[in-house]
């Protein structure tokens, strides 16, 4: 084994241990956390985090040809698509009147619009 695969495998260990480790803690925040926004908050980053970690172990991997390209247009899709994702969920929620945690509310907008609040 040569030096540069030697280094090849360490960075790809690394990636995939960080990657389990954000996906891991995302898992664990979506099963503990109380509601849903705080779920949501919990998941998005953490996944997004560790998915993207996964990604790049792949593209570490496999180079940038094949499976190492799909990786990285799969961090691309990732990073345009879950904040998305989220933040429709989280509107979805916010429309159907899913309550906040006791002592949370909607921020108010500078110039007094009410628009925003569920009270």
């Amino acid at each position: 084994m040569t030096l540069l695969q030697t280094l090849q495998a360490v960075v790809v260990g690394v990636l995939v241990v960080t990657g389990t480790f954000f996906l891991l803690i995302g898992t664990i925040g979506l099963l503990r956390l109380p509601n849903v926004y705080n779920r949501l908050h919990a998941t998005s980053k953490a996944t997004t985090l560790g998915a993207a970690s996964l990604f790049l172990a792949g593209f570490v991997y496999f180079g940038p040809r094949g499976a190492g390209l799909i990786s990285l247009v799969g961090i691309v899709f990732l990073f345009l698509t879950a904040p998305t994702g989220a933040h429709m969920i989280s509107r979805s929620a916010q429309k159907i009147g899913v309550p906040f945690v006791e002592g949370v509310s909607w921020p108010v907008p500078d110039d007094g619009d009410e628009q925003g609040e569920t009270d």
